[in-house]
C-alpha cells in the first residue's frame, strides 16, 4: 500500500472492546485489548534527515506521513525565509495544530502516523505529549536525531532553494534541549552514518519498541 501523505501542552490506556464468550450455558462478555497505536514524532535541528527518516518509517510501517513544516503558518514560513529565526510564540499555534491533527487521524480510523516535528525543546514535546490524553489506545513516542552541529551544517548547504541558513541552525542549537533518560519516550539514534544506515537503524529501533509495549 501507498504510503499516505499530507502537504499540514504525556499516556492513555489501552482501548478494549467486547468480546462474547459462553460458559456454564451463559454469554459473558471478555474484553479484548486492541492494538496500541503510536504517533511518532521525528525530531532534531535542521538537516538532521527528518523528512527522509519520517517518509522510510511510514512507507514501511504502512502509517499515514504528516510533514510538520506544512502546517506552519505563511507568518512563520516568512521568517525562516528571511533567516529569522522563530520564538516560543511562534511555535505554540504549530505545534498544537500538528498535535491535533495527529489526534484527528488517529481518530478518523488512521492506525497510527508519522509526523515530523524539530521539538527542540522539552516544553515543545510536553505539547505533543498530551496528544497522548486525548485518544483511546494511543502512545506518544519520539525519535530524536542526533547529530554534531557541524555535520548538519555541511548537509544544509548542500541543499538547494532551501530556507534554513547557516545562522538558523546555530540557532537551533542554540535552543536545543537535547534528551535525557528522564524522557522515557524518547528513541536516540545517531545519524552520522549513510542515509541508508540511519533509516534501517532507525526501523529497527521504532520496531523494538513497539514490539516491547
Amino acid at each position: 500500500m501507498d504510503m499516505l501523505t499530507y502537504s499540514e501542552r504525556p499516556t492513555a490506556s489501552v482501548a478494549t472492546k467486547p468480546s462474547a464468550i459462553h460458559l456454564m450455558g451463559k454469554v459473558h462478555s471478555v474484553p479484548q485489548e486492541r492494538q496500541l497505536r503510536h504517533i511518532w514524532i521525528i525530531t532534531g535541528p535542521a538537516g538532521c534527515g527528518k523528512s527522509t527518516v519520517a517518509q522510510f518509517l511510514a512507507k514501511s510501517l504502512n502509517l499515514l506521513y504528516i510533514e510538520g513544516d506544512d502546517f506552519h503558518p505563511q507568518t512563520n514560513v516568512d521568517k525562516m525565509a528571511s533567516g529569522i529565526p522563530l520564538t516560543d510564540d511562534d511555535r505554540w499555534d504549530w505545534l498544537e495544530t500538528l498535535r491535533n491533527k495527529a489526534v484527528e487521524e488517529l481518530e478518523g480510523g488512521a492506525d497510527g502516523c508519522i509526523v515530523t516535528c524539530s521539538c527542540l525543546k522539552r516544553r515543545y514535546r510536553d505539547v505533543i505529549r498530551i496528544a497522548g490524553r486525548e485518544a483511546d489506545g494511543v502512545a506518544v513516542r519520539f525519535v530524536y536525531l542526533a547529530a554534531s552541529e557541524e555535520l548538519l551544517l555541511r548537509r544544509v548547504r548542500a541543499r538547494k532553494d532551501h530556507y534554513m541558513k547557516d545562522d538558523m541552525v546555530h540557532s537551533q542549537f542554540s535552543a536545543l534541549e537535547e534528551p535525557d533518560e528522564s524522557e522515557d519516550d524518547v528513541v536516540h539514534v545517531d545519524v552520522s552514518g549513510t542515509a541508508v544506515q540511519v533509516q534501517n537503524l532507525t526501523l529497527e529501533k521504532v520496531r523494538h519498541c513497539m514490539d516491547s509495549e
